[in-house]
């Protein structure tokens, strides 16, 4: 039997079909980003190990970059039945950063993932997302947001080394504060940025692999938390397991266009989901025989095991006697340790249903309340004058989010301004302006992170600096090469001394300004680099009458010919 629908009738069904993305996905069988503007059917993900300037890569980067890369593969696998498929290349060796360990921790965790974000992506130039993929871009940074050493798990704090980390029942999870992994999925290029710092990636504790999807695959296509909070990988996976011990929740995978299957039989992928390697005793002590407990598939015949582990991390791997007997996984002893030490380990196994690899770390410890010290501190720890804010030329104060709950109907305004998600947005007009609700303190650090949506021109930052108003005019470009400057200083606009020649913004991709008002003057930084730096008093600075806003101690944002949207405006009083 034929049915025959009126015009109209599928003149309507085609139009919702070319409106909803996401409700095409359905219709097609293809998943797509969380809001369902990109086909995700596909996801190409560049993974990039990230060094400072003044850093050495790890010997064997490789090794534990590839591991985790097939470890996220097989997972994504699972939970999507190849609905999605994740392609992953590893550039092929470390991204030495332009910048120090110093110079990226100028700032907070969302600025030390710009710049690291900003800078792959200018020197990858990884296109926005086509036929042949979504892209993503991960970075495994060499570093954390603040010193920590990520093997022993240690922070100077009041002049000690002290632990900093997660512990539950003697294993260990990743998630220190002073880490500052981030992630963010831009809809307008059709690509994601995703950060892993070194407290989530470099030491193998147990959950890290959760943090590398959470971050690279998850947050990156736009996956929320889900609420109220559980044991998946966009929730507090981390904090229990390794990733074949999680999952995505249904409605969320539905929500991104996957239709639930029945999961074939597939060897490799229970190998997987069951195989675990767990330390007993969680936390040996020193004198006691440290052993792996192995779990694997109950009809599974192991045809070789392989273990090895290391107590330093730049240390060699020490292979361990893993004898089988008639094809059984016995338990791995991996030896007893004289002294208190961390321990990273890795297994390999190979059975009739595949291969398969998991690392994992403990402590040896005296005592429960005792985390071992190391004999000489290295890298972050060498110089605990380095510590936090030390690194920063001006101390901040407590960051104030300038977006978080600003209501655009009750701020003064010109031109059209919009709340897009979490950012704000300018049309594309002359002289357009947003008065923010906020009083600046003397010597403050503004923060800016901005996206042109057209042809870059002007971006203004309102500042105040003692009784005086004037604005940062960054990129205005007016049918000649693009200037930098302060406005006004001694009453000259553009042309001043303060002026920087040369093209800073490109449309669709994110920059960073840095504006610090300090005693003796401000400065300017525009992803990283400085393009002012200005000696003088207040007195000298003025606002011209075309961009002042009603109440003259308020900072505010302008955009001149060119429409902008605002990820993020903060304020650090210094």
């Amino acid at each position: 039997m034929i049915l025959r629908f009126p015009p109209i009738v599928m003149l309507l069904v085609g139009l919702a079909l070319w409106t909803n993305p996401l409700l095409s996905s359905f219709c097609h069988g293809q998943t797509t980003t969380w809001d369902g503007k990109h086909d995700t059917s596909i996801i190409k993900l560049t993974v990039v190990y990230f060094v400072p300037a003044d850093r050495n890569p790890l010997v064997d980067w490789r090794d534990r970059v590839d591991y985790y890369c097939a470890r996220i593969q097989r997972f994504h696998q699972r939970e999507f039945q190849g609905q999605s498929r994740l392609d992953v290349t590893v550039h092929p060796t470390p991204m030495v950063s332009k910048w120090t360990t110093s110079e990226l921790r100028r700032g907070d965790a969302n600025a030390i993932f710009f710049k690291t974000l900003s800078e792959i992506d200018q020197r990858l130039e990884v296109g926005m997302a086509n036929d042949d993929g979504f892209p993503i871009v991960l970075a495994l940074s060499d570093i954390n947001h603040r010193p920590l050493d990520d093997f022993f798990r240690l922070a100077w704090k009041d002049g000690r080394a002290e632990f900093e980390g997660i512990v539950t029942g003697g294993n260990h999870f990743p998630g220190s504060a002073l880490g500052g992994a981030r992630a963010t999925y831009l809809a307008d290029r059709g690509i994601g940025w995703g950060l892993v710092s070194a407290d989530g990636w470099r030491v193998p504790y147990r959950g890290s692999d959760c943090v590398i999807y959470h971050e690279g695959l998850g947050h990156t296509v736009g996956l929320p938390h889900p609420e109220p909070g559980n044991r998946s990988v966009m929730s507090r996976a981390q904090y229990h397991g390794w990733i074949n011990e999680s999952w995505i929740d249904d409605d969320q995978k539905k929500r991104l266009g996957w239709k639930p299957t029945e999961p074939k039989q597939d060897p490799q992928i229970e190998l997987f989901t069951q195989f675990r390697a767990r330390p007993e005793p969680p936390q040996p002590q020193p004198g006691q025989m440290a052993t792996l407990k192995l779990d694997v598939p109950d009809a599974a015949t192991v045809k070789s095991l392989r273990a090895r582990f290391q107590t330093a991390i730049d240390g060699p791997w020490i292979d361990v006697d893993t004898s089988t007997d008639a094809g059984e996984a016995h338990p791995i002893e991996l030896g007893v340790f004289d002294r208190p030490t961390p321990v990273s380990y890795r297994v390999d196994i190979e059975t009739e249903g595949g291969r398969e690899q998991l690392w994992g770390y403990f402590q040896v410890r005296d005592a429960d309340d005792s985390p071992p010290q190391p004999i000489e501190f290295k890298s972050d720890l060498a110089k605990p004058t380095v510590l936090g804010p030390a690194v920063i030329a001006d101390p901040p104060g407590e960051e104030i989010d300038l977006l978080d709950g600003l209501e655009l109907d009750s701020c003064f305004k010109t031109g059209k301004w919009s709340r897009q998600q979490r950012a704000i947005q300018s049309n594309k007009q002359y002289g357009v302006r947003l008065e923010l609700p906020y009083t600046p303190p003397p010597q403050y650090r503004i923060t800016v992170v901005a996206e042109p949506l057209d042809v870059p021109n002007g971006l203004l930052l309102g500042l105040r600096k003692g009784d005086r108003r004037f604005v940062v005019l960054v990129n205005h470009t007016s049918g000649r090469d693009a200037s930098t400057a302060l406005e006004n200083v001694d009453g000259k606009n553009v042309g001043n001394d303060t002026t920087f020649i040369g093209d800073l913004f490109k449309q669709n991709r994110l920059s960073q300004i840095v504006a610090t008002v300090h005693g003796s003057g401000v400065t300017v930084t525009v992803d990283g680099r400085l393009v002012i730096d200005w000696k003088g008093s207040a007195d000298q600075l003025s606002l011209s009458d075309y961009w002042k806003t009603p109440n003259d101690r308020s900072l505010f944002l302008g955009t001149y010919d060119c429409a902008y949207r605002f990820h993020r405006v903060t304020v650090e009083p210094l």
